[in-house]
């Protein structure tokens, strides 16, 4: 996408279906809405909230660690090449200890947080279970009667926060006939091409999802739980997504920067990978969640949130899914808890996106990046021991 106007072989854009392809994935990441509708999610008018620097980029980039299965050590700095890196922000005592941009982001930017916009979907959800708005123990058919004659409808309301639904659906990017691609078409914003009669759009979808398996017995990661999440949340509040995302987290915690969120033809917000915003103010939502609910001297949700989401789900039930980098995790309320020695948990998306809270280090990452391939276990060898790497550096400062 250079050149005025870019050669043909170097466009981007609709409908060219293959925008998520490697390398046109390295630009699509931060350029959502130059290809698909979205909503915005609004910060306000208020002034941000500034953010304190006490960089010790040197020190950081100079850390040694050993990828999980490797011989050798690497850096910090070649771990972030390694792993297709376009931003990355490090949070330490509330202060920005390193900041770096790369790929297509710079510090005025927005990337996609693509399934980081789960534990936002879960955050929100989590909120108005706490404030008695939302009963987890209650049927999702009760609550939105569309769905009694799908596999949803016999479950818990936990049972979707926590991905422990049983639904006939795969999750597989690298299969063309995955059931990914069935709902992307159904919630694409584009004209249906002649002769489609499947489902228009994330709620006609939902509704068709058939049963696999018992409720409750395993974690499986599927992307329509967080999008029936997002419908049970607008239902109970009133609210669209994006517009409760901005009421009770964006427009109260000193965000610098509008987000926004990709929706499907009828203006649903994707709940379940539609975000995308700027670095520094993910790095605020980490900040959240690692003091609990405050911010900027501000309360903004009850530490019971992040209580309930830091206790974790089943790890019985995760280690059905086989995460063999995440041995002994497990996962609540769209977020993914470590159940290491420092308590880390994190929000994690495809390509390469986190938000890793660390409480013993009192350290937050946040990373945008764009690997070539979506599945986080490729990643997984150089990142998680890299953050743990820095923690125990920051531990000593």
């Amino acid at each position: 996408m250079q050149g005025f106007p870019p050669a043909p072989d170097k466009l981007i854009m609709q409908p060219d279906s293959n925008y998520f392809s490697f390398p046109k994935l390295r630009w699509t990441v931060c350029h959502f809405r130059e290809l698909l509708p979205t909503e915005r999610v609004s910060r306000g008018i208020g002034a941000p909230a500034p953010l304190d620097y006490d960089l010790d980029e040197a020190a950081i980039d100079n850390l040694t660690f050993r990828p999980m299965g490797s011989r050798n050590n690497m850096t910090w700095k070649e771990s972030l090449e390694a792993n297709y890196t376009d931003g990355i922000l490090i949070i330490h005592k509330g202060r920005i200890v390193y900041e770096r941009y790369s790929g297509c982001l710079n510090e005025r930017g927005k990337h996609g947080a693509m399934s980081m916009t789960k534990s936002m979907t879960g955050l929100l959800a989590e909120i108005l279970v706490v404030e008695g708005k939302l009963d987890d123990t209650a049927l999702v058919s009760d609550i939105v009667p569309e769905l009694a004659d799908s596999a949803f409808g016999n479950a818990t309301v936990r049972q979707v926060m926590d991905m422990t639904t049983g639904l006939a659906y795969s999750e597989d990017y690298s299969d063309p006939k995955a059931d990914i691609w069935i709902y992307s078409r159904a919630a694409s914003p584009l004209p249906k091409p002649e002769g489609y009669d499947g489902p228009d759009g994330y709620f006609e979808y939902l509704q068709t999802v058939m049963p696999e398996g018992e409720h409750g017995d395993a974690f499986h990661y599927k992307t329509i739980n967080t999008d029936a999440l997002g419908w049970i949340v607008s239902r109970v509040s009133g609210k669209e997504v994006t517009e409760l995302l901005s009421e009770r987290i964006w427009s109260r915690m000193g965000a610098e920067q509008d987000a926004y969120m990709t929706v499907d033809g009828k203006g649903t917000a994707f709940a379940g990978g539609g975000l995308s915003a700027g670095l520094r103010d993910l790095g605020r939502v980490g900040l959240l969640m690692l003091n609990e609910g405050e911010l900027n001297g501000q309360r903004l949700f009850s530490p019971e949130v992040v209580a309930n989401i830091r206790e974790g789900g089943s790890k019985s039930a995760f280690a059905k899914a086989g995460y063999t980098t995440l041995k002994g995790g497990s996962y609540r309320s769209m977020w993914w808890l470590l159940h290491n020695e420092h308590g880390a948990f994190a929000a994690r998306g495809v390509y390469g996106q986190t938000i890793y809270v660390d409480p013993k280090a009192d350290m937050v990452i946040v990373r945008f990046a764009s690997f070539p391939t979506a599945k986080n276990a490729r990643i997984d060898p150089t990142s998680l021991p890299a953050y743990q790497a820095v923690a125990e550096f920051l531990l000593t400062r």
